[in-house]
């Protein structure tokens, strides 16, 4: 059984509860089993010092994942795959830019993480990119979180 926890630094006052169904559908369609993750909401401040700070990378952005496993032949029962952090003001800046909705916005921001925690990497090359902008729009479109 998978399970995740959710703290909300911030002070979100809108609904995320359909992040469950984003983060469960991911791990269903990976068929990922016995898997723990926490997903952190933060404010730029906190997103700007972790970025300088991991990173070297004095600005905010959008989100962060701190993976725990970096060993595929690891097994063990319970896979603790690490945090992902979501700038709450940074996403709400990008949905207004983006022109969709906060729940679109991050619902892709929590799975962009997940999938970075599971090992996706975007930006080693083309088709990486495509394989988890793919594996992205998949669980969106299928959750029917397209607005």
């Amino acid at each position: 059984m998978n399970t995740f926890d959710i703290f909300d630094e911030y002070g979100y006052k809108e609904d995320y509860s359909y992040l469950d169904d984003v983060i469960n559908h991911t791990f269903e369609i990976l068929n990922i089993k016995n898997a723990n993750m926490s997903l952190i909401f933060i404010d730029d401040n906190k997103m700007k010092e972790l970025n300088k700070t991991y990173r070297g990378v004095d600005r905010t952005t959008d989100v962060l994942s701190f993976a725990l496993e970096d060993n595929n032949n690891i097994k063990l029962p319970i896979r603790e795959l690490g945090e992902v952090y979501i700038s709450i003001p940074k996403m709400i800046e990008q949905a207004k830019e983006f022109n969709h909705s906060e729940k679109r916005e991050l619902s892709f921001l929590t799975c962009h993480g997940l999938l970075h925690l599971l090992g996706y990497d975007h930006t080693k090359s083309e088709e990486e990119e495509k394989i988890q902008f793919g594996l992205q729009d998949r669980v969106l479109n299928e959750l029917n979180i397209n607005d």
